[in-house]
């Protein structure tokens, strides 16, 4: 009875949204019937034809979907081959060479190795099976190229539909920037009473910057640019109970809640890898394997950190140095001393504190000064500078980094205009280095 289902609604009832082992199922049970019509005698062709049909050009015309505009002459021939008063004569051969010979002037490089695996297949089913399976992957080809074509006009568009929404909203409610005026200001104040962090364009050697004595008598002039990354910055360590958060920012503000998760799960991993680092030596922290490894026991683990922090930094604690044990002895180096051992995992559950020297230097120094010179110089020359603390997880920063400053640069395109006449007034001129914000 199913396979009468199917067979009498091919191919609707296969773009059904059934739960995967219904859908499987119901696969199944119409290759199966396939195969009972072909081995008939004589042959009934006319599933084969319908399939031909779809692969022609059913409501998913899959071949056709494939060719690009301009490919016209393909196209015609396309039509032209698959006829399908001519396939019922010449069914039994010559109609899924064709297909396969297209598929392999269609698709992509990633994909010959599959177009050419179906070449061998000699069962019809199977064939049959193997290129609508094929195609499909064509088709998710086809829609990225697609997608990745178009972007930067919709990037365009989404700019510019975003901001005139946005302006239409400040033209009925000029109160609208209140929390981003206010946003920036602190930002402005923030770098006023700090000393520059973030090494220039000139000099990415001298990460440290000047003393604190020395930056109060010659502070460096503020520019808008320093600004608002200070801002951005301070976003990453926002209250969660200050409802004030700047209106401009208000959509990316899940985006940036799980860079801040990111940023503060980086910040216990990189701790544990530290405190791991001075008991253990260079030996095993010279294996990539074994780091890795480490990595990934400490980010499993820490999946609860934030409900249950003292549970789970205890569990990283044991399962680190139980690995740490193991490995030793695995390479027959000599075990930590009951001392070390002790005192190892007291260091590890210490992490958990939020005024633990190692996590508040590791969190609020190194990886806040690598995102701020990620602001200014780009996330492959931050990279250099990274302090030896950080060097196990440069994979992971690189891309925190870049997820940062895609979303800067995305919110600045749209409301650098507004940025711009904010800091107007928040910058004195004797202290401003530019006249609007600049992309960073």
């Amino acid at each position: 009875m199913l396979a009468r289902l199917v067979l009498n609604s091919w191919p609707q009832v296969i773009r059904l949204p059934w739960p995967p082992k219904v859908k499987e199922t119901i696969h199944n049970a119409f290759w199966d019937r396939l195969k009972e019509q072909l081995s008939a005698t004589p042959p009934d062709f006319s599933c084969v034809l319908e399939l031909l049909k779809e692969i022609k050009i059913c409501k998913c015309k899959i071949l056709l979907s494939l060719l690009l505009p301009r490919q016209n002459c393909l196209r015609i021939e396309i039509e032209e081959t698959l006829d399908m008063d001519l396939l019922k004569e010449e069914a039994e051969h010559g109609a899924l060479k064709y297909v396969l010979n297209m598929m392999a002037l269609l698709c992509v490089p990633v994909r010959d190795e599959a177009v050419q695996k179906l070449e061998n297949i000699t069962d019809p089913v199977w064939l049959l099976r193997g290129i609508f399976q094929v195609l499909g992957l064509m088709k998710m080809d086809m829609v990225n190229y697609t997608i990745q074509s178009l972007q930067p006009h919709l990037q365009e568009h989404s700019i510019q539909y975003e901001w005139a929404k946005f302006q239409e909203l400040l033209n009925k409610q000029p109160s609208l920037l209140n929390h981003t005026t206010k946003w920036l200001t602190q930002a402005a104040a923030d770098l006023t009473t700090s000393p520059p962090t973030c090494p220039d364009t000139s000099d990415s050697s001298s990460v440290a910057g000047p003393s604190p004595n020395e930056a109060a008598k010659n502070p460096e002039p503020l520019s808008p640019t320093m600004v608002l990354s200070q801002g951005f910055l301070n976003l990453l360590l926002w209250d969660p109970e200050n409802e004030e958060f700047p209106e401009t920012l208000l959509m990316d503000r899940t985006r940036l809640q799980e860079l801040e998760s990111q940023l503060h799960q980086l910040t216990i991993m990189a701790s544990v890898l530290l405190v791991a680092s001075s008991f253990s030596g260079s030996i095993l922290f010279g294996s990539p394997q074994f780091v890795d490894k480490l990595k990934r026991i400490t980010k499993s683990l820490l999946e609860d950190f934030h409900s249950r922090p003292e549970e789970a930094i205890l569990s990283v604690s044991e399962q680190v140095s139980q690995e740490i044990h193991q490995s030793l002895k695995n390479m027959g180096l000599a075990a930590l001393s009951s001392d070390n051992a002790t005192s190892l995992m007291g260091q590890l559950q210490n992490i958990a504190k939020k005024e633990n020297c190692v996590l508040s230097v590791i969190g609020n120094q190194w990886i806040h000064l690598f995102l701020k010179c990620c602001l200014v110089l780009g996330v492959q020359r931050s990279l250099l500078d990274l302090p030896g603390g950080l060097t196990l997880i440069e994979a992971e920063l690189a891309e925190l980094g870049q997820k940062f400053i895609n979303l800067t640069h995305q919110n600045q395109e749209v409301f650098g205009p507004y940025y711009t006449e904010i800091l107007k007034t928040r910058i004195s001129p004797a202290q401003a280095l530019e006249t609007k914000v600049e992309s960073v």
